[in-house]
């Protein structure tokens, strides 16, 4: 830090130029995060009393401490730790302020990826939609339609009856509709295979 005094300066001890220095190293310390800073001393006298005025740019901000008493070493030191603690709570102000801040970026960062995760949840079953019913027609374009075929059992041309178990044995021959006379009721029944290849029985 670049101190500059205006104004008549005392002569001071050892001890006592040992003190200012590490007084305004603190500051240069505080401070010193954001480039390089200057302190404007000023030096004045009334009557009996010394008074010292430090000034600082920190940041937007003038940082100034005024100090007085008898001896000039006590007035400067007065001046640089009220410029210290100024320094201090501008500092705690500025990280209370990111603390706030970092919630609502956090907050809005997750309400856009929700809003995207859904849109994607929302567009894939459309897609899968899209892709089964593109399937099925090209797989009718493939496989051409094949014609249905109405069977009746041979044992029907006997006029004998058949059991549900004869029934489904015989469509095992690959036909799409059988139909036939039930054993227990004597009444026609009628078994349909489905594309799935499950077999529905309808009851005439």
């Amino acid at each position: 830090m670049k101190i500059t005094f205006t104004g008549k300066q005392d002569k001071l001890t050892p001890s006592q130029e040992r003190k200012l220095a590490m007084a305004f190293a603190r500051l240069s310390k505080l401070l010193e995060r954001r480039g390089e800073k200057g302190a404007q001393v000023v030096l004045t006298e009334e009557r009996h009393l010394r008074h010292a005025e430090v000034r600082v740019n920190f940041y937007d901000h003038a940082l100034f401490g005024k100090g007085s008493a008898p001896d000039q070493f006590t007035a400067v030191m007065d001046a640089v730790e009220k410029v210290e603690k100024q320094a201090q709570r501008l500092l705690e102000k500025k990280r209370e302020k990111k603390r706030s801040t970092s919630p609502r970026k956090e907050a809005a960062l997750a309400a856009a990826e929700s809003v995207e995760e859904f849109a994607a949840e929302a567009a894939a079953p459309r897609k899968a939609k899209k892709g089964k019913r593109q399937a099925a027609a090209e797989m009718e374009e493939a496989e051409p339609a094949r014609p249905a075929r109405v069977v009746r059992a041979s044992s029907r041309a006997n006029g004998k009856p058949m059991t549900l178990e004869e029934a489904m044995l015989a469509m095992e021959d690959g036909r799409d509709y059988l139909l036939y006379r039930d054993a227990d009721t004597d009444r026609p029944h009628i078994l349909i295979r489905r594309s799935d290849g499950a077999v529905d029985l309808v009851e005439a």
